[in-house]
């Protein structure tokens, strides 16, 4: 197969008007700067807190719909082993955006954070937010890779055009107007980069369907035509482990700098609440046209496409089912524009992990820890250089693995069992220290490592009930990710108590307290009284107020 020459055409055209937009806003915010309103840090991280309602609810989508989630999607529906039922991205990132909403957006906003991980440096010390905060980098790194690696696989196979150099010149676009203009950059990309997804991906969808190789999706749904149905099946045993995914995917996101940089830089803690809502209702509809792709791959006769036999699945090219069925089941000219909506999809995701990972690191790490008087400019630069290396670490690890569902597995994996333990701790239980931050992380890592991960060929020291040996691999059959979240939960809230305790009666000495853990508590006893004297005050005057006399009018 030759290079595709038009669809590289069209692609670089795409790529054009996409930094161009990014360009724009990169002078809408240097405009918005010169006004004097807030500074360059939360200019470039933030938007200024000035995004309003319509482009947050564009960003805010954008950055779920991703190459992870529509290449994975697509993958996972194909795959004859999972199929529809466990294809719950879609679905999870509902239960995801109105958890958030309802819990996590007003008080983070109303707080005024800069980054998520804000609270624990303000709560915990530099020490255990610094680690935490490399935790959190790690993850958006993940995402990083995920995003280029659904993009890598489509454009290879359905432009002829290297695997490399799809992801590096993909990669360098998004970095660059990243680059440019912060968060204004990156929410109106957003913009025109989630209209050309939608409509593209619905353009694909009838013509995939109508091919003549592709058998009725409804008759193939519940029977084994080509292979099993593609609506799949959810055993009794394989029970536990669907609902651990689907808490891992609904759940883990909102560990996720990525979700909370947009409610943070919502213009109001009302605004922040509504995007979240909205979003909960678009993304599942954007999950409709990769499901149907995914159906269509499960439906195809694959003898009778240029493709031939063996299929995708039999090839050990289950990843790559989206882009086989673009390439292969519709015409040239639509082949390309799914490929414009897989890689508008992928900058969308691409550019907002690059700035949340460089705003962990700028703000948490860097500002915070290792040059508290850093002046603005020097911060600008922080922030530039840190979305390179960023960009340059997601890429470079696109070479380990084609899987985008193994690598957003990986990283929901991270983010669940280990941020959203501390990120609920930290914001809802007054209890929580920097003790039992450090020691619930190391019951959480610990724990998960033992029980396991096929997906990297971790062997499980720990088998709960249900484990089985399936081909020389151990898969456990419990929910052992939502086993070790909960674990990490217990046993943060249980080290901070029993740190308070020890303090508090002098069983140990106060000289140890390296995270200031007794002070930490005087300071809320004394904000207490503080505002129950405060309070007393207001129902004091109040009380005279309906005391006095009224004032008799003479007659």
């Amino acid at each position: 197969m030759a290079l595709n020459i038009p669809g590289v055409a069209v692609m670089m055209l795409f790529y054009l008007l996409v930094l161009a937009i990014g360009i724009w806003a990169s002078f809408k915010s240097k405009r918005e700067a010169k006004k004097g309103q807030g500074d360059q840090t939360e200019m470039a991280l933030l938007g200024n807190r000035r995004i309003n309602l319509v482009v947050g609810i564009f960003t805010m989508t954008a950055t779920w719909v991703g190459g992870g989630f529509i290449v994975g999607t697509a993958e996972a529906v194909y795959n004859p082993s999972m199929g529809l039922i466990w294809a719950v991205m879609p679905i999870a990132a509902t239960v995801c955006f109105v958890i958030g909403g309802v819990f996590f957006a007003e008080p983070m906003r109303n707080n005024k954070y800069v980054t998520m991980m804000d609270p624990f440096h303000i709560k915990y010390g530099k020490g255990p937010a610094a680690a935490l905060s490399l935790a959190s980098l790690v993850s958006e790194i993940m995402w990083v890779t995920g995003t280029l690696i659904g993009l890598g696989v489509t454009m290879s196979v359905i432009l002829d055009l290297s695997y490399t150099v799809s992801i590096w010149i993909s990669a360098a676009v998004a970095i660059t107007y990243t680059l440019l203009g912060g968060l204004y950059s990156v929410a109106y990309t957003d913009i025109i980069q989630l209209v050309l997804i939608f409509i593209s991906l619905w353009l694909c969808v009838p013509f995939a369907l109508m091919s003549p190789a592709v058998t009725d999706i409804t008759v193939t749904a519940y029977n084994s035509t080509y292979q099993s149905p593609w609506v799949g099946t959810l055993e009794a045993d394989r029970a536990w482990r669907w609902i651990d995914n689907f808490l891992l995917l609904g759940l883990g996101n909102l560990g996720l700098q990525n979700f909370h940089q947009r409610t943070l830089s919502a213009a109001s803690s009302s605004t922040a609440k509504i995007t979240c809502f909205a979003a909960a209702f678009i993304v599942p509809t954007l999950g409709i046209p990769p499901i149907l792709l995914g159906a269509a791959a499960a439906s195809a006769n694959w003898n009778m496409t240029s493709y031939g036999s063996p299929s995708p699945f039999e090839r050990g090219e289950t990843g790559l089912a989206l882009p086989v069925v673009l390439q292969h089941l519709t015409p040239t000219y639509i082949s390309i524009i799914g490929i414009g909506a897989v890689a508008a999809a992928v900058m969308s995701s691409t550019d907002s992990a690059l700035l949340s990972a460089a705003s962990i690191f700028t703000s948490n790490i860097y500002k915070n820890i290792l040059r508290t008087q850093a002046s603005e400019q020097e911060i600008q630069w922080v922030i530039r250089v840190s979305v390179v290396v960023v960009g340059l670490a997601g890429t470079s690890l696109t070479f380990l693995d084609n899987s985008v569902l193994m690598i957003w597995m990986l990283r929901s994996d991270l983010t669940y069992t280990l941020m959203l333990p501390q990120l609920v701790c930290v914001l809802f239980f007054s209890i929580s220290n920097g003790y039992g931050a450090v020691l619930g992380c190391a019951v959480g890592i610990l724990l998960r490592a033992l029980c396991g991960e096929p997906l990297i060929g971790l062997q499980p020291v720990i088998k709960f009930p249900g484990c089985t040996l399936v081909n020389g691999i151990y898969i456990q059959r419990s929910p052992i990710r939502t086993i070790c979240m909960l674990s990490a939960v217990v046993a943060i809230l249980l080290f901070s108590y029993l740190a308070k305790a020890l303090f508090n009666r002098g069983l140990i000495p106060e000289k140890w307290d390296v995270f200031k853990v007794k002070a930490q508590y005087s300071v809320q006893s004394q904000d207490g009284i503080k505002s129950d004297i405060e309070d007393s005050k207001e129902q004091n005057e109040d009380d005279n107020e309906v005391c006095e006399p009224m004032i008799e009018s003479p007659c």
